[in-house]
């Protein structure tokens, strides 16, 4: 007795042989599975086909929100408070308030540009340089550039000191140039809900999408799935397959999207690479990486596993053997 029990402790498999068994039947089954995709080339193909579009569109446009981000940083950076001074205020002042205004802990630097350099720079940029000798004397007035530090370039910070600025007795106007970069801001954080919205639509149809055609699949397949309940198969035994079919799916599926993303972005740059010379600007768009590619994919297989089993986990009940 003793003998036969070492015999049966020795033939026993061990955690090891157990585990390598249990990666072999799934790798099997993934390929399995994938051979099954093959064998249904349109369905499949039309499934993969809304699952990219699906993604896609979200993608491309929270790529088009990301680079919108990055070029209002940028601008957000160039903050810059121009003081309008009272024509005819003396040099003397005007020295004195631009010693104040860069002891100010807030203050990068102060500029001044008076009101010869003021109409040369005009000149120049207009291109209307013949127009001053049609006045009498020089219309523009003293100006004073304020520039924040990098520590205080939000805009509630640039408003405050703002106002304490035009409280100076000497300004007559005073200008902040980052106003219009906050009503980008706005629109932005607006665009940013709205691609929210639309891509909760979009996968809401997604996962319909999978959990259909996986439903098409078990009812031409009932009567093997039959067969198996009779043989005593458990209901994880059988959905397992479909399980890798929302698999391959969504990896395929997060893939196309990807790539689609990324064609989008070719078909816009030369475009946008154009319109940023305009504006003397090096801007280049930039994609999603591999970061958020893969997390595209992730997203993609989560989804579409997750229809799967929501979809094969309701049919599986509706099937009893008679």
């Amino acid at each position: 007795m003793a003998r036969k029990s070492t015999s049966h402790v020795q033939s026993a498999p061990g955690h090891g042989s157990r585990f390598s068994l249990w990666i072999y039947v799934h790798l099997q089954q993934l390929r399995l599975t994938m051979r099954e995709i093959w064998h249904t080339p349109l369905t499949s193909l039309m499934t993969i086909g809304v699952i990219g579009v699906s993604l896609a569109l979200p993608a491309a446009l929270m790529v088009i929100l990301k680079n919108a981000e990055s070029v209002t940083a940028e601008w957000q950076n160039g903050t810059q408070i121009t003081l309008y001074l009272q024509k005819g205020t003396s040099d003397a002042e005007i020295q004195a308030l631009q010693a104040r205004i860069q002891q100010n802990a807030q203050v990068a630097s102060v500029r001044y540009i008076s009101p010869e350099q003021g109409m040369s720079e005009f000149k120049a940029l207009s291109g209307f340089s013949d127009a001053q000798a049609y006045l009498s004397d020089n219309p523009l007035p003293p100006v004073l550039e304020v520039k924040p530090r990098q520590a205080f370039h939000s805009t509630q910070e640039s408003e405050q000191l703002l106002r304490s600025l035009k409280q100076e007795s000497a300004v007559q106007q005073a200008k902040l140039d980052i106003q219009w970069v906050t009503r980008l801001n706005g629109i932005i954080a607006l665009a940013r809900q709205l691609v929210h919205l639309l891509a909760g639509f979009l996968v809401i149809g997604l996962m319909l999408t999978v959990a259909n055609t996986l439903r098409l699949y078990i009812f031409n397949r009932r009567a093997e799935i039959e067969v198996m309940k009779l043989v005593g198969a458990t209901d994880g035994f059988i959905q397992r397959p479909f399980m890798y079919l929302g698999f391959w799916y969504g990896a395929v599926g997060g893939l196309v999207a990807w790539w689609l993303s990324e064609v989008l972005l070719l078909l816009s740059e030369r475009a946008v690479t154009y319109l940023a010379e305009l504006y003397d600007s090096n801007f280049r768009l930039v994609g999603l990486g591999s970061a958020d590619g893969g997390l595209l994919i992730l997203l993609g297989v989560s989804l579409s596993m997750g229809a799967a089993w929501f979809s094969v986990h309701k049919h599986l009940r509706e099937i009893e053997p008679q």
